[in-house]
């Protein structure tokens, strides 16, 4: 007996180990939870061994029991963890009694243990895992050690055990490895007759009993979990004007039942659409709001759930501005071009305007012109102001330095060298030598400025003819063009005074203003002249021009012989000069002044 309790105790150990091993699983099992529902009834059957211990009537023991038995139940589960068990179990002996009394027949030399009890279990799902617990309660019919003929008593069991889903038959099936149960039962058989212990007497039994089997898994799951609703706002952080799109989803639904979705909205127009839902934001405030929603398959509490999404509405950024000018700096009178470029955060329509400290500014759009005519050297300060559909607007600035402008720089006419006719008193208009050298520098001058003219005045004195001044200035002239090459347009040949035998020349750069009162320009047509131009190499013969006789003279006139000029002179266009006449060198007087002269009286 002492062996077959060791094996009861050692089956007992390994159960609850198991169970306990199992629980430590739930991490593993509960991934794979939802791959096995839950049943609504099981049905079990099952081989046992019933181990009395230190239980018997007047001395005489009940004895283990591990012949043809069985254990069956039928549990019902109200949700996914309780239920409610009737078991029943046999359990027969083979001859146990004949050891006391070695004469019995038949069954009454058998151990014989039947047991009808129910009570409520308790089961913790974990994937194919699912250990349980439950505890009984009800009848046992059970037969004495000595003849005692088999009554009812009553009985409590108490136990644990797990079973395993097998991934057959679509979840039905689980294998029951072991279920190991404390059983306690009380039977009063009479009393006690002689011999003694014999038929009558109290029979108490404390006994462990252990089986294993098969369960037949029927049903779907009851108690669904709780419905879960879980909603989410997008995006969650929006403007005025745009559009919130709330997504609700679901788990634990019972697809056999009428599914009902209702949504709020604490500020903004709601369009609800089943698992979705819309807000529109146009015209609300800025601030913090929720969507709530909530779906609902009965009346129970677990039937229900409900979610709720926050979002934000942020108030539209004002637009930003950077305003610029070209030219930063320029004198008065410059037209600045003043830029601005405009940014709108949200891409909101924006319009343009600008202002200045100083001057007159324009413009439309992006681009604007500030007018600085008129404006002393000062700094000006442009404002660039930009307002977007929402009255939201920015400014930006930019200086401009205005300078004056230089003062113009007027230039001034040169004097430079003048030539003196009051060496040679036989011609008194010639360029002699020593003017030639004079002239000479003029002409370099001339080549430096390219761009300057020449003014040449000639002077007469009083007791000379008036156009003598004029021969002068043409003379000069004639060698500038005749001999240093410069052009005669460049040259301006204009009388003075009577202040003496002289020509004064002033070289008149581009913007200058030759204005001398005292001079004055004169016909060259009407000169009359005579003698050489300016001095020619020894040898040569000197023209001396002739004038022509006065209007209406009725003297026959000598033709002259023509020849050609000296070298180094050459007619001017419609300067009315006469053909030379051929002659010796000799001195001459000063020609009185022809009647009629343009240039009769110089000024004195």
């Amino acid at each position: 007996m002492l062996s077959r309790f060791s094996l009861c105790f050692s089956s007992l150990s390994v159960a609850v180990c198991l169970l306990v091993g199992v629980t430590q699983c739930r991490a593993q099992g509960a991934a794979s939870a939802n791959e096995h529902p839950d049943s609504r009834f099981d049905v079990y059957g099952g081989y046992g061994y019933f181990h009395p211990i230190n239980s018997g009537i007047d001395g005489k023991q009940y004895v283990d029991v591990y012949n043809p038995n069985a254990t069956a139940s039928v549990t019902g589960y109200f949700n996914h963890f309780f239920g409610v068990q009737i078991e029943g179990g046999y359990f027969s002996g083979n001859g146990e009694h004949r050891v006391y009394n070695p004469t019995c027949a038949s069954t009454e030399c058998d151990q014989l243990i039947y047991t009808a009890q129910a009570g409520p279990v308790f089961r913790y799902p974990l994937g194919s895992w699912v250990p349980f617990i439950h505890a009984l309660g009800g009848g046992a019919r059970v037969n004495g050690p000595a003849d005692q003929s088999l009554k009812w008593g009553w009985g409590v069991t108490g136990g644990i055990g797990v079973d395993y889903v097998l991934p057959i038959f679509g979840d039905h099936i689980a294998v029951r490895p072991i279920q190991a149960d404390f059983q306690y039962s009380q039977v009063v058989y009479g009393p006690l007759q002689l011999p003694p212990g014999v038929n009558g007497g109290f029979g108490e039994i404390d006994a462990l009993k252990l089986s294993g089997g098969l369960v037949l898994r029927l049903g779907e799951k009851v108690d669904k979990r709780p419905v879960v609703f879980e909603c989410s706002a997008e995006p969650n952080l929006v403007r005025p004007g745009e559009i919130v799109r709330v997504t609700g989803s679901t788990a634990d639904l019972d697809p056999k039942k009428k599914t009902v979705f209702s949504w709020a909205t604490s500020g903004g127009v709601l369009t609800p659409s089943g698992t979705e839902a819309t807000v529109d934001t146009t015209g609300l405030a800025p601030g913090e709001y929720t969507v709530s929603g909530h779906v609902q398959q009965g009346m129970r509490a677990s039937q229900q759930a409900g979610c709720s999404a926050p979002f934000t509405l942020k108030p539209y950024d004002p637009p930003t501005i950077a305003c610029s000018a070209m030219p930063t700096t320029a004198v008065s009178g410059t037209t600045i071009s003043i830029s601005s470029n405009a940014i709108s955060p949200q891409n909101r329509p924006m319009s343009y305007s600008y202002t200045a400290t100083a001057g007159q500014i324009a413009g439309a759009g992006a681009a604007a012109t500030l007018s600085t005519a008129g404006l002393g050297a000062q700094t000006i300060t442009v404002n660039c102001n930009v307002t977007d559909d929402l009255g939201k607007s920015a400014t930006g600035t930019t200086q401009v330095s205005i300078q004056q402008p230089p003062v113009p720089v007027i230039p001034e006419t040169q004097v430079l060298c003048s030539l003196s006719f009051t060496r040679d008193r036989r011609r008194p208009v010639r360029v002699d030598n020593e003017s030639k050298a004079c002239l000479d520098d003029i002409a370099l001058a001339m080549n430096q400025q390219a761009d300057a003219k020449l003014v040449i005045v000639g002077n007469a004195s009083p007791e000379e003819n008036p156009e003598a001044a004029a021969e002068r200035t043409l003379n000069v002239r004639q060698y500038l063009t005749q001999e240093k090459g410069v052009d005669n347009g460049r040259i301006e040949v204009r009388v003075g005074d009577t202040s003496g035998r002289s020509v004064n020349d002033t070289l008149v750069p581009p913007g200058a203003i030759f204005n001398e009162a005292n001079t004055e320009a004169f016909d060259e047509n009407a000169i009359k002249r005579t003698g050489q131009a300016y001095g020619v190499s020894r040898g040569t013969r000197v023209i001396t021009p002739r004038r022509s006789r006065p209007t209406g003279h009725n003297r026959k006139q000598k033709q002259p012989v023509t020849e050609a000029a000296p070298v180094g002179y050459s007619q001017p266009a419609g300067s009315g000069y006469v053909p030379p006449v051929a002659s010796e060198p000799t001195a001459e007087a000063p020609t009185p002044a022809a009647s009629g002269s343009t240039l009769s009286q110089l000024p004195k």
